[in-house]
């Protein structure tokens, strides 16, 4: 896809958005597995330290004891991660402090008093670590009475954040594969949503090619404007063309009266004034060349957008026919090779004259042989007009000059290769010249053949 294409820029468009909302998701989620993981862990403090409230009891002294400890290796291992620690008040029996195995020589602390029990919050650890601890405070039966006591169980962050890490391991895979999942989804949605714009352009290769005349009305709703002012303007180019068709017609009967007037006078005046004559009659058939020539391209650049094809084969074989009749036809050897599905991007007229300079050109310098083949490759079609004739040089060919003759010798305008050309150009397709492996000029007239 090029720098400018519509789908690559949507496509791109598309794939930042789903990485900055697979992003910012991924920071969400993270928040909520830390939030999750956070009251997990204290709901498990929260019952261990309710295990520890049930089972303390008072020394003789008024120390805390523990008749039994809880299960997990970790509180008897020095710095294991998981801690308990039961305090006294000081101004209870001059306080008094009871902790696991793991904390060793250092102690806890309490989590300040908050609305809801237990507390929870965080703790520096003995090794120096962030702890997350829960504070549950309870009141024990005693000789003397009711006794205060606090009981807090913490567990080292350290602990959690490899169980953090895993879930990343985790999660950012699955984002990564969700997000190719969603950009590829979300290019096939593009490619879906733009197919429209591929039928209009395969419709208007349609219209070139001359196999339509309009737009189909079955277009989603956001593209039928689009397309109403296409079909807008191919109605207004096609009574530009039915106007300037008029237009050259007017022309031409305008001027065969005042040419005809002038070739009638050259001939009356013949007698007496022959160099006159001959003078007057060579500029009116001038001017009537010019006329010619200036009505096919005027024919040729009123083609436009929107042309109707016409098929190949019948006009070769009614051109040859007539040429045939011709003397120097009925001696020639006439081979058509012209299959009948080949088209060309113009009108029946346009080809008609087209085909009818080439080979009335091929007809006067042939010597046996006039060969006419068509041809398809590289994205053209086309038609090859071959003479075993005496040809051309490619230094003659490069120096054509448009209305100039090439042989003095034979009766000609010097204007049929120029009109075919015009009229070729005014429709899309080319004239290329070159020597025949007949011996004579070869005539390719090729035009593209729309992608289906």
């Amino acid at each position: 896809m090029r720098s400018g294409s519509l789908r690559l820029r949507l496509g791109l468009a598309a794939a930042g958005l789903i990485a900055l909302a697979l992003a910012l998701a991924g920071i969400g989620l993270t928040l909520i597995f830390d939030r999750v993981l956070d009251a997990r862990t204290a709901d498990g403090l929260d019952r261990t330290a309710k295990l520890i409230a049930g089972q303390v009891a008072l020394a003789p002294d008024g120390a805390p004891t523990l008749p039994r400890e809880p299960p997990d290796s970790r509180f008897s291992t020095p710095y294991g991660g998981l801690y308990w620690q039961i305090d006294r008040p000081v101004e209870a029996a001059g306080g008094a402090t009871l902790r696991s195995r793991s904390l060793w020589d250092r102690s806890l602390g309490t989590v300040p008093n908050a609305a809801q029990e237990p507390a929870v919050g965080d703790l520096a650890g003995p090794d120096g670590g962030r702890l997350i601890a829960v504070t549950r405070r309870v009141t024990i039966p005693d000789r003397t009475g009711p006794v205060a006591l606090a009981v807090t169980v913490a567990e080292d962050r350290r602990d959690l954040a490899q169980s953090r890490s895993t879930f990343l391991r985790l999660l950012v895979p699955s984002l990564g594969a969700l997000f190719a999942a969603l950009t590829l989804a979300m290019s096939l949605f593009v490619r879906r949503a733009l197919a429209p714009f591929r039928t209009l352009r395969a419709d208007l290769a349609a219209i070139h090619a001359g196999t339509r005349t309009r737009l189909p009305e079955t277009f989603p709703e956001e593209v039928r404007p689009l397309v109403a002012d296409l079909n807008r303007l191919l109605d207004a180019q096609e009574r530009d063309l039915e106007r300037a068709r008029t237009g050259a017609g007017d022309m031409a009967h305008g001027l065969k009266t005042p040419l005809a007037v002038l070739d009638a006078l050259a001939r009356r005046t013949e007698g007496g004034h022959p160099a006159l004559a001959a003078e007057i009659a060579e500029q009116a058939h001038a001017m009537a060349r010019q006329v010619e020539r200036t009505l096919a391209r005027a024919r040729a650049a009123s083609g436009g957008l929107r042309r109707k094809a016409c098929p190949v084969a019948p006009a070769v074989a009614k051109i040859a026919g007539a040429l045939k009749r011709l003397p120097e036809g009925e001696a020639l050897r006439w081979e058509i090779a012209v299959s009948d599905g080949l088209a060309f991007p113009g009108d029946e007229g346009d080809l008609t004259e087209i085909l009818g300079n080439l080979l009335d050109n091929a007809r006067k310098w042939a010597h046996r042989r006039i060969r006419v083949s068509a041809r398809a490759e590289g994205g053209e079609a086309g038609l090859v007009l071959e003479d075993d004739g005496p040809g051309m040089s490619e230094a003659a060919i490069a120096g054509i000059a448009r209305g100039r003759r090439w042989d003095e010798t034979r009766p000609g305008t010097g204007f049929g290769i120029a009109i075919a050309r015009d009229l070729a150009e005014g429709v899309g397709a080319r004239l290329r010249l070159s020597r025949s492996e007949l011996g004579g000029l070869k005539v390719e007239l090729c035009w593209p053949v729309p992608a289906a």
